[in-house]
C-alpha cells in the first residue's frame, strides 16, 4: 500500500508553479534553487519542489523592513 499524503506541504510542485506563487521569473527561480536558498531536488533534469520548502521561504524572508524605525 502507498501512503497518500494528505497535507498539502507534501505536495511537490514544478519550476512553473514556483515562479508562479512566488510572482518570479525563471531565471530567479533557478537561482533559488542552485542557491539552496529554496530546498529541492531534481529527478532526472526536472525540477520537484516541496511545497513546504515554498512556505518556509517565504515565512524565512518575510519580516517587517521597517523594524528599525518602528520601535515605541
Amino acid at each position: 500500500d502507498k501512503i497518500m499524503y494528505q497535507d498539502m506541504d507534501n505536495d511537490l510542485i514544478s519550476i512553473e508553479e514556483l515562479c508562479q506563487r512566488l510572482m518570479i521569473g525563471k531565471n530567479m527561480a533557478y537561482h533559488l534553487l542552485n542557491a539552496n536558498e529554496i530546498v529541492a531536488f531534481r529527478i532526472g533534469r526536472s525540477w520537484k519542489i516541496p511545497v513546504k520548502s515554498v512556505n518556509d521561504y517565504i515565512a524565512n524572508n518575510s519580516y517587517n523592513k521597517q523594524q528599525g524605525l518602528s520601535h515605541q
